[in-house]
């Protein structure tokens, strides 16, 4: 196969990992980096280039990819020790798929392009499967250039991808709105089947009911069949939505908004990572739920 292009992923977690199997099949030499060695070794296995510095990584990429947690891994990944601006070209385009407050994605953006990069405010949104099968959702925003050198690699990963301005900032912002309702509904899922079962409901009926009326959601149709089959492997983790949950408090009170369910919704994740629950599935937030209530959920014993 003929290599479409050079990228780099930094950051194989839940959809860095699919970010980057996207890109390989559409033909990208594709340089991965993680701090887990045995991703690493997994990702040579698929057909990637393991790398273990994001400095070696980027060196022959002309995108860039950054899918680590937060904005102080992204500070630390891209102008720390080894990282990826002591080895990347200028005019490498770097896509932000991190969630992080606008404010920080703007301060990543301005100093990357002092340092002579392009870059785009992207973050992304459905989960998972979608990330391993290429079809996620960019809110992306960002110079004419950088668009353009990044097209093939934004089609590799995504289904549609949003333009939302010229500049970083509007990309984040409405990742954030994004995040709140994916929150409030992750919580409302979790209310709703501890309800059931403490009602006497058999969860599977119900999930099946209600998946197809009017009270449903994505999240509600995802992450209510992980609380049904008692799977609570963490696609996305309970602390994604700590931080989550936080940047839209911080930037709310800077705007003078009122959010009571995204308040709600946020203390119901900071109980679950206080109680333990922080690397499990962000669905787990329903234990905290059954246990209040006295209910016992699959995956909960007796």
């Amino acid at each position: 196969m003929e290599v479409s292009g050079q990228a780099a992923v930094i950051g194989l977690g839940s959809m860095g990992w699919g970010a980057a199997l996207s890109l390989l099949r559409s033909g990208f030499a594709v340089h991965g980096c993680d701090v887990r060695s045995d991703v690493l070794v997994r990702f040579a296995q698929a057909g990637g280039l393991a790398c273990a510095t994001a400095a070696a990584a980027v060196k022959a990429a002309d995108v860039v990819f950054v899918y680590v947690v937060n904005s102080k891994q992204v500070e630390d990944v891209l102008f720390g020790v080894q990282g990826a601006l002591e080895g990347a070209r200028p005019s490498t385009v770097f896509l932000l798929c991190t969630t992080m407050a606008p404010s920080a994605s703007v301060a990543i953006a301005e100093r990357l392009e002092t340092a002579g990069m392009l870059v785009i405010d992207a973050p992304v949104s459905g989960g998972h499967q979608r990330a391993l099968s290429g079809e996620i959702t960019v809110m992306a925003s960002g110079s004419g250039e950088a668009f353009s050198r990044a097209s093939a690699a934004l089609d590799a990963v995504s289904a549609r991808v949003f333009r939302l301005g010229d500049r970083a900032g509007p990309g984040s912002q409405v990742k954030m709105i994004n995040q709140l309702l994916a929150g409030v509904h992750i919580a409302a899922t979790a209310e709703a089947m501890t309800l059931a079962a403490k009602s006497g409901i058999d969860l599977k009926t119900l999930y099946d009911v209600l998946r197809v009326s009017a009270g449903s959601s994505w999240m509600f149709e995802n992450r209510g069949e992980h609380i049904v089959t008692g799977d609570y492997t963490p696609r996305s983790a309970v602390n994604i939505f700590v931080k989550d949950l936080g940047i839209v408090a911080s930037e709310a009170q800077k705007a003078g908004a009122v959010t009571p369910l995204a308040t709600a919704a946020m203390q119901l994740f900071l109980e679950a990572a206080e109680a333990g629950l922080g690397l499990e599935d962000d669905a787990a937030v329903a234990k905290i739920l059954a246990r209040k209530s006295g209910a016992v959920l699959p995956g909960m014993g007796g």
